[in-house]
C-alpha cells in the first residue's frame, strides 16, 4: 500500500508528453525554461502580455458592440464599417505585437536585482516541426542598451532529454539550461568592466 503511494507521488512530479506531437514536446520544455529561469532570481515581466490582453478585450468588445448594436442593417450600415474598420486596425496591430516583439519568446524578464544591468532577458525557443532540435536562445529585452549582453543559443536533441516514454529528465535539462543563463552572464560581465 505504501509502496503504491510512493510511485503516485512521484508520478505526479513527472512532466511527460507525448512523443508523437511536437507542440506536447515544445510546451513541456518550454514550461520547465520558465520554471528555471524564475528559480534563478528572475521575476517575469507581463507588461507586454497585459498590452496584449487588453487589446483582445477592445476587439471583442468592438465585436459585441456592433453585432448587438440598437438598429437593423441598412439604418447602422455607417455604423458597421466603423466598427469592422475598427476591428481590422486593432487586430493588425496586435499582430505587429506579435511579429515585432513577441516573436519566438516563451518569457520576458526583469533584470536581475542587485545587478548593473539595466535589461531583462528575452527567453525564446524553436523546435520546428518534423524536427528533433530544440533551439533555446537568451537575449537582452533592450539590445540597444549599453548593458546587454550577448545572445546565447542552445540547440540540442529533444531526445537528449526525454525517455522513450516521453518522460522529461529534469535534471539533464536543468543542467542545459543553467548553464546557457550562466554563459549569457559571462558574455554580459565584460562590459560591467569596462
Amino acid at each position: 500500500m505504501e509502496d503504491d503511494k510512493k510511485t503516485e507521488s512521484t508520478n505526479k512530479n513527472v512532466k511527460k508528453a507525448n512523443l508523437l506531437d511536437h507542440n506536447s514536446v515544445k510546451h513541456i520544455l518550454d514550461e520547465s525554461v520558465s520554471d528555471i529561469v524564475t528559480s534563478r532570481g528572475y521575476k517575469e515581466d507581463v507588461r507586454l502580455s497585459n498590452v496584449k490582453f487588453l487589446l483582445g478585450a477592445i476587439i471583442i468588445v468592438v465585436a459585441l458592440v456592433a453585432q448587438f448594436y440598437n438598429k437593423k442593417f441598412p439604418e447602422n450600415r455607417d455604423f458597421l464599417i466603423c466598427c469592422i474598420g475598427l476591428y481590422v486596425v486593432l487586430t493588425a496591430v496586435m499582430q505587429l505585437i506579435l511579429y515585432t516583439k513577441e516573436k519566438n519568446a516563451i518569457l520576458f524578464t526583469y533584470p536581475l536585482e542587485g545587478s548593473f544591468t539595466s535589461t531583462g532577458l528575452v527567453v525564446s525557443s524553436k523546435l520546428p516541426r518534423f524536427s528533433d532540435q530544440y533551439t533555446l536562445t537568451i537575449d537582452s529585452a533592450d539590445p540597444k542598451s549599453i548593458s546587454a549582453g550577448k545572445s546565447v543559443h542552445l540547440t540540442k536533441s529533444v531526445t537528449q532529454w526525454l525517455t522513450k516514454d516521453g518522460v522529461l529528465v529534469e535534471g539533464l535539462f536543468w543542467k542545459d539550461v543553467e548553464s546557457l543563463i550562466k554563459k549569457y552572464a559571462r558574455a554580459e560581465e565584460p562590459k560591467k568592466m569596462r
